[in-house]
């Protein structure tokens, strides 16, 4: 039987309430959803917030992480109560690998994310950047606030580690956006490659999620459809 049951998970320099829309849709379709709001800390704290959400659950989930929460869930993913992995335009890294390490694996003659010197341990974007690096399809307002939002991304987060890689047991698709600026296309395409997922394309920026949430519903619906 299908799972109905998904849990969003979100990424670096935000919260959760950007899966509003992906929210609704799947909510009008009658999922199940919850969202988890990890403080993006570090790793360790992040999966064990995420595991709490699905352990909450009554029947087994579709984990969905973006960004940075594709990592989140590589980790938390081991949960016997999940059952299938939603990347979108997210992190997949290996066991013993961090987001600081795929990270540095990235083209250097391409766009490159406008994140800021550390300050105190946390990460930020330049606000004047964020609209075309993090948001380019986001309405120029809703991109402000977002900017003037964020969550500072804890540097213990980025450089924490995988102790085993969900993917690497359980099934996986991936959201490729072909317009992103910050995780670039061909990474995304290479990680999931190696994962083994079933891969799907939208011409997006990094914020999809935000700005066509029907596209991120869709592939989970049929990630759902395939448990």
């Amino acid at each position: 039987m299908a799972s109905k049951t998904v849990v969003l998970v979100h990424g670096g320099f935000v919260d959760g309430s950007g899966w509003q829309g992906v929210y609704d849709a799947l909510k009008k379709d009658g999922y199940k959803v919850s969202i988890v709001q990890h403080p993006t800390l570090s790793l360790e704290d992040d999966a064990a917030a995420t595991r709490r959400v699905i352990d909450a659950q009554s029947e087994p989930v579709v984990l969905v992480g973006h960004s940075y929460g594709g990592a989140v869930i590589t980790e938390a993913g081991n949960d016997p109560n999940v059952a299938a992995l939603v990347y979108v335009a997210a992190f997949v890294p290996d066991k013993g690998q961090s987001v600081n390490d795929l990270i540095g694996g990235f083209p250097q003659d391409g766009p490159q994310p406008p994140i800021l010197p550390p300050q105190d341990g946390f990460l930020f974007l330049d606000r004047e950047k964020f609209h075309e690096s993090f948001a380019a399809d986001v309405d120029a307002e809703l991109a402000a606030f977002m900017a003037d939002s964020q969550v500072p991304w804890g540097l213990d987060a980025l450089g924490g580690t995988i102790s085993e890689a969900a993917w690497a047991s359980k099934p996986s698709w991936y959201l490729i956006t072909t317009a992103d600026r910050m995780i670039p296309p061909q990474a995304q395409r290479e990680m999931s490659g190696r994962a083994g997922a079933t891969v799907e394309e939208a011409a997006a920026s990094h914020s999809v999620y935000v700005s066509q949430p029907a596209a991120v519903a869709e592939i989970v619906k049929k990630a759902a459809a395939a448990t």
